[in-house]
């Protein structure tokens, strides 16, 4: 049942064609988990709320830095020092009151993920480090959870759809079947080493909550089976397909890995 505030809210979105009524009521039983409150995490969250995705989980263990603001634009500057996941969780719900929030101030691993991400139909990798990206991975492989994954550096971002069935009707790939292997420790700069194009995470972040809503709305073409590249200095977009591998040790056909492991031993930490 539909209250008039609600109908007013999306309607916008509701005539659109693909979504109307049905689409919205989706959108209403939908649940979304994304790990991440920071550069991405903040897009996709402002734009998963205000679309009346039912029910959101934050999780982020961070607090609110000074040098966050640049890029971070739901923090204000009295919120410095705060717990990212309280204060989102506070915004979020000032933006829609009609959404269902759950924040984690935790930092997520091997004994609390499976935990955590099992509630909900689909998972969002707004990490910052490799470790917490192949361990998001492998738990939705062994979840049986699509994916919706970015990245940034400097001026440049990825985004792609994990582990959720092609256009051709194939098993997509997985985060490892993209990455098998982490980089060297200390080979990719992080944001405070080599900085960030402060509107970069917005747009990736954008195309990232994009490819969410299309997922649970069962519109369009998401990037399951690709990799989409932006350029934000060329304005420019590439989009490389992908396959999975019949080897990946946590997707493959005969998987080697059927639990989640030390990921900080893995990236070599």
């Amino acid at each position: 049942m539909w209250t008039k505030e609600e109908l007013d809210r999306y309607h916008r979105q509701m005539i659109l064609p693909g979504v109307g009524p049905e689409g919205q009521e989706r959108l209403k039983r939908a649940s979304v988990v994304v790990v991440g409150a920071g550069g991405l995490g903040v897009p996709v969250l402002q734009y998963l709320v205000a679309a009346g995705v039912g029910r959101v989980g934050i999780v982020e263990m961070d607090r609110v830095e000074l040098s966050n603001l640049q890029r971070q634009v739901l923090y204000a500057t009295e919120e410095v020092g705060k717990p990212k996941a309280l204060v989102a969780k506070e915004r979020l719900s000032a933006l829609n009151p009609w959404v269902r929030l759950e924040a984690y101030p935790v930092r997520l691993t091997s004994e609390n993920a499976l935990e955590i991400l099992e509630g909900y139909d689909l998972v969002v990798d707004a990490s910052d480090n490799f470790p917490t990206r192949y361990l998001v991975n492998d738990a939705c492989v062994l979840l049986n959870k699509p994916l919706i994954f970015g990245a940034i550096y400097q001026f440049d971002g990825q985004v792609a759809v994990l582990h959720h069935p092609t256009d051709e009707g194939e098993r997509g790939p997985c985060y490892r079947c993209l990455f098998p292997k982490p980089p060297a420790p200390g080979s990719v700069p992080s944001c405070a080493e080599a900085g960030v194009f402060g509107v970069l995470p917005g747009a990736v972040g954008a195309l990232m909550a994009a490819e969410a809503l299309k997922v649970l709305l069962g519109v369009g073409k998401p990037l399951a089976g690709h990799l989409l590249l932006y350029d934000a200095l060329e304005a420019s977009f590439r989009k490389l397909k992908v396959r999975r591998n019949p080897a990946c040790p946590v997707c493959g056909d005969s998987p080697t890995q059927r639990e989640l492991i030390d990921y900080e031993a893995f990236c070599g930490l």
